[in-house]
């Protein structure tokens, strides 16, 4: 299913109009899955000439998030999508890749488990299964929310751990799996809807504030930032363009999505599309906006969990420099 070396070619009209004026500058983007809604702006940035406007075309590239890092930081890539645990992880392992924007503003991720296993809070974990990737992030998310609801010690060891790979989530619970799964509302929730999946979900930013992190961002190199600013404060003004398009047009803007993927299920697009919409910010000014804070506590928690094991300064691992809405006030 991925095109690793997929090259977006969806532009309209107006494209074609605007190549002939300006001297057109591939800009190459790293996925970090399959696409999805996630990545619906790009491709709106594309075909609604965003990306023209600015000298730009699109390139895209489908690896995943581990690889996607260091093929922005050799520059085989310009920039990349990815989360903020991956940044994070990044930077400790001496990976110079910079956090440029937030494609949301709260993390939409939780945990879901079937209603009938009756979980209505993070204490309800204990004595029930876990199903996920294997990774240590997530043990380490679930003693986190489960500690801050009050469970005790003997409680939070009392959660057993199944590594499933990439079953997805409506599988899982139709083969009754597991009793708790992590997933993106706006993908597998959404899905789950669709099916008739009558499940609860606990939002990971209503559960432990440090964890509210920034999940999806752009990222890029250190050596770019260096060398060509101007590249990247062109790139995220059409980006920020595409993106609130998509949340004030999320049906028109789907169908840029299901052009580049029409393997995708259609009635899912739709769904995804518009419960994002939601979930994003509606102002190019305003979009792709990260908080000090987030990166500082976040990274705090990394280092104290073990998941990173030197001290990063978190304030280097994001800029908000080459936004749209650079020039308001920040907490950086």
């Amino acid at each position: 299913m991925k095109r690793i070396a997929g090259v977006v070619a969806v532009a309209l009209g107006a494209l074609a109009i605007a190549c002939t004026c300006l001297a057109m500058e591939t800009v190459r983007v790293a996925l970090d899955w399959t696409p999805n809604t996630n990545h619906t702006g790009l491709l709106v940035a594309e075909a609604e000439g965003y990306f023209a406007e600015v000298g730009m075309e699109l390139q895209l590239v489908e690896p995943d998030p581990t690889v996607a890092m260091p093929l922005v930081a050799i520059g085989r890539a310009d920039f990349g999508i990815a989360s903020q645990e991956y940044i994070t992880m990044a930077r400790a392992s001496g990976i110079p890749i910079v956090s440029v924007a937030a494609l949301f503003p709260h993390n939409t991720s939780g945990f879901a488990s079937p209603v009938d296993r009756g979980i209505a809070s993070p204490k309800d974990f204990a004595g029930k299964s876990y199903a996920g990737w294997g990774s240590e992030m997530e043990e380490l998310m679930i003693r986190t929310v489960m500690a801050a609801d009050g469970a005790s010690p003997d409680d939070i060891r009392d959660v057993g751990f199944l590594n499933i790979g990439t079953i997805d989530f409506t599988t899982a619970v139709r083969l009754g799996v597991a009793d708790i799964y992590w997933i993106f509302y706006g993908w597998q929730g959404v899905h789950a809807e669709l099916l008739g999946i009558e499940f609860d979900f606990l939002a990971l930013k209503d559960l432990a504030a440090v964890l509210d992190y920034y999940t999806p961002i752009l990222f890029t190199s250190e050596e770019l930032i260096a060398e060509d600013p101007d590249f990247i404060t062109r790139f995220l003004t059409a980006v920020a363009r595409g993106y609130t398009t998509a949340t004030t047009e999320p049906a028109a803007s789907a169908q840029h999505l299901l052009a580049y993927a029409p393997e995708l299920d259609r009635d899912l697009v739709l769904a995804s599309q518009a419960w994002l919409a939601d979930a994003s910010v509606h102002e190019v000014d305003l979009w792709g906006w990260q908080e000090a804070s987030v990166w500082t506590g976040f990274t705090a928690w990394s280092l104290t969990n073990g998941l990173i094991d030197v001290e990063i300064d978190p304030l280097a691992a994001f800029t908000n420099a080459f936004l749209p809405g650079a020039h308001a006030d920040s907490d950086e």
